[in-house]
This record gives C-alpha cells, structure tokens and sequence, in this order.
C-alpha cells in the first residue's frame, strides 16, 4: 500500500510544483500537506477494493484533482479538502482502509450497498467533523467499535443491514448530543440494550433496532426522548419484560413497532395512553394480555394497527370505527369473541383485514364487498357459519380470500362473483361444510391465481375440465371430499402447477399418461383413491418433483425405473397397491430421499444392493412383499435410519450385525422371513420385542424373547433336515445326492418362479368384498355345470367375475357349525400366510347365512387327481413325487414354524402329508377345528408344484 501512496504523492508533485511564476499567492504550506493526506488516503481506500465494473479506474486518476473524482465532494475552491466520500449502489467489493480515519475535513462517509466486507475500522473514530456515517446493507462483520463514540458531531449514524455481532458498546452514544438518526437493524447485536444508551441523546428522532438478538427489558429512558417519532425494536425474540409506560405518553411518536417479541403485561389505561399522532402499532407475537387498550380511539390518524399473537381477551372493539383512516387491521391468533360489528362497515379504507385464529362467530358480513381497496380478508380458524355472501365479488382489488377452517356452507356458487377479482391470488376455503359440485366456473376466476384450496369439505362429482384455465395456478388442494370420477387430461396443461393433492377421494381411472407435461410439479399426492392401471413412463420427467404418494390405490404393473431417476425426490410412498416384480437394480439416483414406503404390494425379487447408496434415508418400510435374498451388505451405509420394516417376506440369510450400531434407530421389524442365525446384541436389539422378530424360525439367541440360545458350531439346515427324514430314503449317500440335486434345480429357479404367484395386476379384486349376486352371476346360480368339488363341509366352483378374472368360489355349508368356525381360521390364517407355494384369498363374501371364499382358479386339477388318475400316474416319476412331497413339506413347514400362532402341533405335518399317501395317524383332538381349517385352507390354497408353477398342486 505504501508504493501506491508515495507514487501518488510523486505524481501530484510533478503536476503541481511547489514553485510558480504566477502571481497569486500560495496557500499555506499545511493545506498542502492536508490535500497530499486526503489523497493519500482516497487511494489507500481504492487500493483495498476489487473495484469489479471499473467504476474507480475510470474516474479516480492521479492527472485529474481528487476533487473531480465520483462520489468524492471537497469545501471551498483554495482550500480543496475531502468533506463528502458518497458512492451508493456502486459494486466496490472489499474492506474498508483505515487510512479514510485521515479524511480529517470528511463530514459525510456515505457508502450504501458497496459490496464491503470485514471490520469497520477504528479509526473513523478520528474523523471529528463526521456529521453522517451510513454503512448500512454491506457485509461488514466484527463488533461497533467504541471509537465511533468519540464522533460529537455525529447526527446520522446508520449500520443496517450488515453482519455486526456482540453487544452494543455502552459508552457509544454518551457524547452524541446531536444525534438524531441511530440505525442498527438486520444485524447479530447480541446482549441488553445497554440501560444508559439514551441520556444524552435528546434530540433522537429515529432509532431502529430491529431484526436482531437484542434480550433483556428495554431502557426506561427509552421513553423519554422529546423527538422521538420513529422507534422499531420488532424481531429480536429476547426482548423481554413490560414496555415502560413513558412509551405510550410520547406526544411526536408516529411508528411504534415492538412485534416479534417476548414483552408482556397488560396496556395502560385512557389516563396513561397518548399517542397523539400515531399512524402504525404493531405489536404482533408477544405475550400482552388484557383487552385492547381503547386509548387508541383518540388515535385519529392510525392507519395500520397490528396486534395478532398475542392474549387480548375481548370482543372486536366498536371504537374501531371513529378510525377514519385505518387502513390495515390485524387481530388475528387472539382471543376474540363475538361477530363482526356491523358499525365497522364505514371502515371504507380498509385494504387488509385479518382476523384469523379467534373464536369469532355468526355469518361473514355482506358489507365487506363495499370496501372497495380492500386487497386481504383473513377470516380462517374461527366459527363463522352459513353461506359466503356473493358481494365479496364486487371488490376489484381483492388479492387474497382466506375462509379455511370455519363452519360455512352451501354451494360454491359464490365463485361465478369471484370472476370479478381479476388479481385474486389465493383462495382457502378448506376445512368447511360445502357441498355440491366444483363448479364449471371456476375455470373463470383470475388468472393471477396462484392458489385454490377446497380440501376438507362435502363436495362431490367430477374435477371440471375448465381448471386448465387457470394457467397460473401453483397449488390445487382438493383431498378430503367425495370427487369421482377421472383426473381431467386437460390438468397437464398448467405448466405452473407446483402441488397436486387430490388424497381421499373416491377418484378412479388411470394417471394422465401425460402428466410428466407439469414440469414445476413437486408434490404429487394422489393416496386413498381407486386410481389403476400404471404409473406413466413420463413420470421421470418431472425433474422437479420432491414428494410423491400413490399409496392405496389400485396400481398395478411394474414400477417404470425413471422414476426412481429423480433426484430431487425426498418422499417416495406407494404402498398398498398391485404393483408387482423386481425393484430396478438402480435406486440410488434418489440421493435426498428421506421416506420410502413400498409395503403391501407383490414386489418380488432380491432388495437391490444400491439402496445403501441413499444415505439419507431415514424412513425404508419394504413389508408385506415377497422380497427375498439377504438383507444387502449395502445397508450399513444407510446409518440415518430410524424405522426400518422388512417383516412379511421370504429374506434369508443372519441379521446383520451393523444394525445394531445404528444410533438413530428406533423402530426395526423383521418378522415372518426366513432368516436364521444368532440375534444381535446392544442398539436397537436392546429394546426390540418378540413380535418384530416372530416367524423366523431359524434364529437364537436373546432367551428373553422366546428364542433358543445358540449351539456352537451348529449350523441346521431345516431343508436338508427334511429331506433326510423323507422314508423313501433306502440309501443314505444316494438320497444325499438326490435332494441336492433338487436343491440345486430349485434354486436356480427361485426369480422365475416366484414371478408366477403374483395375482394378475390388471384385475384388482383384493381389498373389496363380494356381493351374493355377483357370485350368483359368476357360478350361474351355483350351476352344476360350474361346480369344482365337494368336500365335507364346502362346495368350490369356477365362475367369471365382471372384469373377466376367473376365480374359485368356495360355498361353505352354514348349516354345520363346524363349516362357521373353519370359515373363520380359514381366513385368520390365509390373512397372515405368505408363500410362495400358498395362494392367497383374494376376497370373501359374508352374512348371516352365507359364507365364501374367493380364491385364484388353479386349471391343472387337484394333487389328488395328479397323484391318482390313470393318465399321470404312469408318468408321474419316483423325483416328481419327491419334488411335490418336498413342497407340501415346506408350506407345513412355513405355516407350524413361521405361523405358529395359528397352529397347535406337530400333527399339522402329519394331517397333510397323509393325503399323500405317507403317513396315516390320526390327529390329536386338541385344537381340531383349526386343524381342519388348516387343511381346509390347503386344500382351497392350491400347493403349487416346483415342476410347473402356473399349474399349482390341489392339496385335498
């Protein structure tokens, strides 16, 4: 810096000797020295400034007197000091030099939104003549120094909008006697407001301490500032404590802004409350109680008047009305009863009301539409019923109706006025009694409409095609009625639309195919509906989309694999559906995805290892499917989890033991797999209950749960197990050799084959009961021509449903009481068995003198007809039996280990197998009827062989 300063210095010389033949007299040698000082230092402030668009460069050259530089003003021709450095809104980018403490005439130091950062230095503290210091909207850190104190002649000091931190100096304003202007907002002044600040400050007419973390009660001398007219300490949370009462008895104040406090305490009284010239009191979010102070009637020029979030108890005041000139009334989230008086409807001036979160009653007044300013009414969360008058139409300005959460009703004819608002923006009327229709007009309303919400109310019939019309609409909330029908194609048209909801509707039919046209989609919310068919392969283009929920729905088909491309995705929810097959191999695009909820549906396959990719996922439920395979070694990267629920399928292999080092998990369920092995010890394991492990029959450990400690060095293999007891074993090393054969041969199968028991997608029959007559219209009456079997206490036929889908209808007869009791353990346990050799029951139909089944029509036949008739038996070789014995074997195996709380014994291997031909003892009569219901369930279950899976196995 010093070459810069001496080369300036030269360069001055140079053009101005010290030795001239003019004759006019020389000023004095110090003036000189005062003018080299001066450039000096403006070329030291250059030097610390990116100075980015040049605008220094260009003007501020040592050939040209600094005086003639931009934003540089000096005093009187001969004297040619540096009394003004103004350059606002001019990028300087850089720090402040200290060198500008040497400006020894400088009395304005103005340099607004410059782009400066670091300190401000201490050395402005010498600039004694300095009358105006404003900093404000920079990037200027560090604390205020104290030296600043020491400018006496200072009259505007603004320090806005920057990053100032600790406390505000004590001594600061001590020698200021002509301060009037003290702006420190938008800054990270921490610690009191220093009690003292104000003594000698009496001629203050601004102080600004706004949007900071200022604590503790205010100064009491805050109060006692004769020219005080604007004070703003709203935003600083910590600022605590009653308001001293001198506040309210300052005869120039005009702006009072406290909100956004901790302040507490009732108002003073008529005798103590004057605020002659009053125009705008916000007092929003702080803790004053009592009623609202009534002094404010004698406040003729208030035009804003702010006091929501806090405790007034009171009615909504008539005086309100001797305001002429109140413009914005804000008493919401308060405490207010009663309606709305009808002497308020002279507030002509009105352009905000806000009335929301009170207790208000009786119907929205009529004569609000003749405030024709009038750009917000805010009426939500109180008890306002009946209908909403249509006059709200005739005010042309109205920006923002907000009804929610009230007791309204009727129609929504209301809209057809609402054209009218040609810059209505947001409507809420969630939360109502409205019924009806959405109305065909509502395509008419304004254009600049940017949100329409009718969620949580009665209303019914079609999404009206006209809603494309509101080209600009963001957020369409229409969840919680009785809609049906389609989603209008013409929806994909709003090219703005940034949330969808239409939850918990009756809608039905597919997903627009185009509805990857709404490119600002982020949330999609379609859950609790009828929707079916496919989820669109545009899907993946809605690049933007954050939040999807399908959940509950009909879907069925394969997930397309650009969905899970999308990388802003954070919410991923499709459970309860008919979506079926493998999860793609590549999940890991979705890197901010916190909640995945797959459960309930027929995905099949191994969990794909690139789930560990999504390191932020705190929310994995994949239950209730058929997915099988270890838990991926890939999920030890996922260490955010707190719920993971993997329950409810065919997983294999240990638990791993990195689960238990996840600190944030809290909830894991693993029941009813197959995984086997030793159960944890320590995190999760710790707190974990038998039911989140049941129906694993293979592990141990962890005695307090039920489970049998572990055997070192023991390694059970409950497959091979059975092979081994099979009595058609004659030679040991032969039959070894067999069932690893078949072993081999059935593993290699496992993904083909466990595709083939999926429910056909494309008809959706599972979650709805049957009525009699559909199945009367399916079986012909219970035709003979129809009729499958009988056994001992049911009829199956074979009928088409509506849709086309054939299914096996198993007629129970409800005149033996044993038929009541198997109907229901029949459907207790085909409710909770999952295997890949049971079918699951697709539906029943139940009342007082009829009971069904309906289950999947298997059109290979029984086992009983496969194992005896003439044609098969011939062909039916010594490893085909074996294989089918082996699949019998297991589901018993499945159901008496993995379902052992709807079994009773080991006579449920037995029962099965002696339909086979093998064993022949008779049951235990303890627990009879389930054990019939058991084989009853087998029987309508259809075992599927391991030969050929589409034609399963009659178990009868």
């Amino acid at each position: 810096m010093a070459p810069i300063i001496f080369l300036g210095i030269s360069i001055l010389s140079a053009l101005c000797p010290s030795c001239s033949a003019s004759s006019s007299p020389m000023p004095p040698a110090t003036n000189a020295t005062g003018r080299r000082n001066d450039l000096a230092a403006l070329l030291a402030f250059q030097a610390q400034l990116s100075d980015p668009t040049g605008v220094l460069a260009t003007s501020w050259r040592t050939n040209v007197s600094f005086c003639r530089w931009i934003g540089v003003s000096c005093n009187h021709h001969r004297r040619q000091r540096v009394t003004a450095l103004s350059l606002t809104d001019v990028l300087l980018q850089g720090e402040l030099s200290p060198h500008l403490g040497n400006l020894s005439f400088l009395s304005m130091l103005n340099l607004v939104n410059t782009g400066l950062t670091g300190h401000i230095p201490a050395e402005l503290g010498m600039l004694s003549r300095l009358k105006v210091l404003s900093l404000f909207d920079n990037g200027l850190t560090g604390p205020i120094p104290c030296n600043i104190g020491n400018l006496t002649k200072l009259e505007d000091l603004r320090l806005s909008y920057n990053r100032l931190t600790y406390e505000i100096p004590l001594g600061l304003l001590r020698n200021m006697h002509s301060l009037k202007i003290l702006y420190l907002a938008r800054n990270e002044l921490t610690g009191q407001i220093p009690p003292y600040l104000f003594n000698n400050t009496q001629s203050l007419r601004g102080i600004s301490l706004s949007n900071n973390s200022l604590s503790g009660p205010l100064p009491h001398n805050l109060g006692s500032l004769p020219m005080l007219e604007f004070l703003n300490l709203e935003v600083n949370n910590l600022l605590s404590g009653t308001v001293p009462t001198t506040i309210y008895n300052m005869s120039r104040l005009r702006w009072l802004y406290l909100s956004g406090n901790n302040f507490t305490g009732p108002f003073p009284t008529n005798q103590s409350f004057s605020l002659p010239l009053l125009k705008e009191l916000s007092i929003a979010q702080n803790n004053f109680v009592g009623s609202i102070p009534s002094g404010l009637a004698a406040c003729k020029y208030l035009e804003t008047l702010d006091l929501q979030e806090n405790y007034f108890v009171d009615v909504i005041p008539t005086w309100l009305a001797q305001l002429p000139c109140l413009t914005a009334l804000a008493l919401g989230v308060n405490n207010l009863v009663g309606s709305i008086p009808s002497v308020l409807s002279n507030l002509t001036h009105l352009t905000v009301l806000t009335l929301l979160f009170n207790q208000l009653t009786g119907p929205i007044p009529a004569f609000l539409g003749n405030f024709s300013k009038l750009s917000m009414i805010s009426l939500g969360a109180n008890q306002f019923s009946g209908p909403v008058p249509a006059t709200l139409g005739d005010i042309p300005v109205l920006g923002q109706l907000g009804l929610g959460s009230n007791n309204l009703d009727g129609n929504l004819n209301f809209l057809s006025s609402l054209s009218n608002c040609r810059k209505l923006q947001v409507i809420d009327l969630s939360n109502n009694s409205f019924i009806g229709g959405l109305p065909d007009h509502t395509g008419n309303l304004s254009t600049e409409l940017i949100s329409f919400a009718a969620d949580s109310n009665k209303l019914t019939g079609k999404l009206p095609s006209t809603l494309s019309n509101l080209s600009r609409l963001e957020a369409l909330n229409l969840y919680n009625n009785l809609f049906t029908g389609e989603i209008p194609k013409t929806i994909t048209m709003m090219q703005e639309l940034v949330a969808l909801d239409v939850t918990d509707n009756d809608l039905s039919g597919s997903i627009p195919t185009s509805i990857g046209m709404l490119r600002s989609l982020q949330q999609f919310w379609l859950q609790g509906n009828k929707f079916f068919g496919s989820i669109p392969e545009s899907i993946g283009n809605l690049s933007l989309l954050e939040q999807i929920s399908l959940s509950s729905n009909q879907l069925n088909s394969s997930i397309p694999a650009s969905l899970f491309h999308l990388d802003k995705l954070t919410i991923l929810d499709l459970s309860s559906n008919f979506f079926v097959g493998p999860l793609p191999s590549d999940v890991g695009s979705l890197k901010q995805v916190v909640y995945i909820d797959l459960s309930s549906n027929f995905f099949n396959g191994t969990i794909p290892e690139s789930f560990g990719q999504i390191v932020m996922l705190n929310f994995l439920n994949l239950s209730h499917n058929s997915f099988d395979g270890p838990i991926p070694d890939s999920f030890r990267m996922l260490t955010s989890l707190s719920y993971l629920d993997l329950s409810f399928n065919n997983i294999s292999g240990t638990i791993p033991m990195f689960l238990a080092n996840f600190t944030d998990l809290t909830t894991l369920n693993l029941s009813f797999n197959k995984l086997q092995g030793k159960i944890p010890d320590g995190g999760v394991f710790s707190n974990i209950t038998s039911k989140c492990l049941i129906g694993n029959g293979g592990l141990c450990g962890s005695p307090h749960l039920g489970f049998s400690p572990c055997l070192e060095g023991s390694h059970s293999n409950k497959r091979n197990l059975l092979i081994f007891l099979l009595p058609v074993v004659t030679v040991a090393f032969s039959s070894i050799v067999l069932c690893v054969y078949i072993m081999i041969t059935r593993k290699a199968k496992t993904k083909r084959d466990d595709g083939a028991f999926v429910i056909d997608p494309a008809n959706p029959v599972r979650q709805r009961l049957f009525s009699y007559r559909e199945l009367i219209l399916a079986t012909d009456n219970f035709s003979p021509n129809n009729l499958l079997g009988t056994g001992s206490s049911a009829k199956v036929f074979k009928g088409p449903l509506s849709n086309g889908l054939v299914v096996a209808i198993k007629v129970l007869d409800t005149r033996l009481e044993h038929a009541i009791t198997s109907f229901d353990a029949e459907c207790h346990v085909l409710r909770i068995a999952r295997h890949r050799n049971l079918i699951k029951i697709l539906s029943t139909c139940s009342n007082q003198d009829f009971r069904a089944l309906v289950l999947q029509y298997m059109p290979n036949g029984s086992l009983d007809k496969l194992l005896h008739s003439e044609v098969t038996t011939s062909s039916l070789g010594f490893l085909k039996r074996l294989e089918i014995m082996l699949d019998v074997s297991m589901a018993m195996e499945y159901l008496h280990h993995q379902h052992f709380q709807v079994t009773t014994a080991p006579w449920s291997l037995q029962v099965c197998l002696e339909h086979l031909g093998t064993w022949h003892q008779s049951m235990d009569h303890l627990g009879r009827h389930l054990a019939r219901a058991m084989c009853s369930a087998l029987e309508s279950c259809f075992l599927k062989s391991s030969s050929e899976r589409n034609p399963p196995i009659l178990c009868s």
